[in-house]
């Protein structure tokens, strides 16, 4: 039986866990947060990804993704835009010096780390477009109780992320722990990191 007018809730928590285990722009942020500055610097990158998530999946619900779909020279900005920025983080971690280790972040920046994921999360229109398709398979269309349904998906969302998130940052940690002495390594697997998020903002650019 669904329930608050969720079709099948047990797929839908899986398909979540699934879909957070993939590895993507927002985890490599968040596994180079953690690594940079421990895990309140992870635990601020993940405030600002859980942020730009419901932002997104909020302007799925409101039908922006259908005014991206109906306007492919919008979603294409978008799209070069979101592409740009990922470049420019992987950049900037290929240019940082290598540190011992993980030091407590000031409050400052906590939040730069906090934007910075806000735009890697929000600068994907491809996601938007995620959140379109993936929702109404989800949603029983008698039971559904419109406001109340979206909103109770988006709040099993953010609780998975912070369960799964939660468990990289830690890890993350730990990983950052054991090569505090060995510098050179800890600046090669950040190196990959930004590798990896320039791949992602390449791919991102010349998708069509």
């Amino acid at each position: 039986m669904p329930w608050m007018g969720i079709n099948d809730t047990g797929t839908f928590v899986m398909a979540v866990v699934l879909f957070l285990m993939l590895p993507g722009p927002g985890t490599f942020t968040l596994l180079a947060a953690t690594g940079r500055g421990g895990v309140r610097a992870g635990y601020a990158t993940l405030a600002g990804l859980m942020l730009g998530d419901q932002l997104l999946i909020a302007a799925a619900a409101t039908g922006v993704a259908a005014l991206l779909q109906a306007h492919p020279a919008l979603f294409a900005a978008l799209r070069y835009v979101g592409a740009g920025y990922l470049a420019w983080v992987g950049v900037q971690l290929l240019r940082e010096p290598a540190a011992a280790g993980p030091v407590a972040p000031p409050p400052r920046q906590g939040r730069r780390w906090f934007r910075q994921a806000l735009l890697v999360g929000v600068l994907n229109p491809k996601a938007i477009l995620f959140y379109m398709a993936f929702f109404p398979l989800f949603i029983d269309p008698a039971t559904q109780r419109g406001v109340a349904t979206l909103a109770t998906m988006a709040a099993l969302i953010a609780l998975l992320s912070i369960a799964w998130c939660s468990l990289l940052i830690f890890g993350g940690r730990l990983i950052a722990r054991l090569l505090a002495g060995h510098p050179r390594l800890g600046a090669w697997l950040r190196r990959g990191v930004g590798v990896c998020l320039i791949g992602f903002g390449l791919r991102l650019g010349l998708e069509a």
